[in-house]
């Protein structure tokens, strides 16, 4: 077939922040799928906070990626060759395609589908595993109740942003928390959020007291650290603390660290649970054909964040923990399709 397909592969363990020396960009040509094999034209990759984990040589609910290996990330892609019986030329599939143009191997996890009923990226986003982590990890764990007051940390990013959305649709009074203004506004301006704490230019703890004045029923944290330990002083008797993430210690030189004031949970009878999205696996068609009908309906809104070209990925995974993303960040791997064209990611 002669196909050229540029990779980045993991060249080292990174110590803080990943780099672009971090990976080695390098081209290998690509031969006809095997037995039960399909070659997959990568469109669009996820680029999620949990890839810095999977760069770690540590314990974790998925094995590292090795040295040498292709760096991992969620991708949707169109088949152009295939010797697998469920999947043909023409499918679009979603699964684990790699950091490359193209992905050649055994199908593990894909599933297809359809650009005709939503555009690519958002297959990533919403309808991806950034919304099954939020859909579980708000209502499976954090069992919000209506009337509740819900707070969200990093609200203006990709699982954020549709974890409050949901949180609204359940009834509940959402309180985002974003760094600066122009995120701030579009937590209550176009997501509907009742309010939103720019941490970044006001104190956190007077922020929580002025819109939390009842306390926090539920917070669901993307963030940990100090915003972490802020809502530990302001929850309610009860509470739920959903763990979902923790991006401001992934790139931490030196120990995590931990919530200072744990014993707020002692003392309001509270609980934190950590989440993980695969052990929901069995119950994402009914996540799905919910979460498509609120996108339908305009309850839900999806706003991705698609940066150009395979060759900028260290840069654009490092937006995750500057904060330079404004939504569900996507790398465009090929030219946008004619299709995605006639849809428009932006609110």
């Amino acid at each position: 077939m002669n196909i050229k397909n540029r990779q980045f592969l993991l060249a080292q363990r990174p110590v803080g922040a990943p780099t672009r020396e971090t990976f080695d960009f390098t081209e290998i040509e690509l031969g006809e799928p095997g037995p039960k094999q399909i070659l997959v034209k990568n469109e669009y990759l996820s680029i999620d906070p949990a890839m810095r984990g999977w760069m770690n040589d540590a314990k974790s609910y998925i094995p590292p990626v090795r040295i040498g290996e292709v760096m991992r990330a969620l991708g949707v892609g169109r088949v152009v060759a295939s010797q697998h019986p469920d999947f043909k030329e023409g499918d679009y599939v979603n699964g684990a395609l790699g950091v490359q143009d193209y992905f050649l191997g055994e199908p593990r996890g894909f599933y297809k589908v359809d650009p005709d009923q939503a555009p690519l990226p958002r297959y990533l986003s919403a309808l991806g595993m950034t919304g099954m982590t939020a859909y579980f990890a708000l209502l499976a764990v954090g069992e919000p109740k209506a009337g509740e007051t819900v707070v969200i940390s990093g609200a203006a990013g990709a699982v954020g942003s549709v974890a409050g959305q949901i949180a609204k649709i359940k009834g509940c009074r959402v309180v985002g928390i974003a760094g600066g203004v122009d995120k701030c506004r579009f937590l209550t301006e176009k997501l509907g959020f009742d309010a939103a704490i720019d941490y970044k230019n006001e104190e956190l703890a007077a922020a929580l007291k002025r819109e939390c004045p009842k306390g926090v029923d539920v917070y669901f944290d993307n963030v940990g650290g100090d915003i972490l330990d802020a809502v530990l002083s302001r929850i309610s008797v009860g509470a739920r603390v959903v763990i979902c993430g923790a991006i401001s210690q992934y790139n931490n030189k030196d120990a995590i660290k931990g919530p200072a004031n744990y014993l707020s949970l002692l003392v309001n009878r509270a609980r934190m649970q950590g989440m993980v999205v695969t052990d929901y696996v069995a119950r994402y068609p009914e996540a799905m054909q919910e979460m498509a009908g609120w996108l339908q309906s305009g309850q839900l809104k999806s706003k991705e964040d698609i940066v150009e070209g395979l060759e900028t990925f260290p840069e654009t995974l490092m937006k995750l923990f500057t904060g330079g993303n404004f939504g569900k960040l996507v790398l465009k791997v090929c030219p946008v399709l004619q299709l995605f064209s006639r849809f428009s990611h932006s609110l």
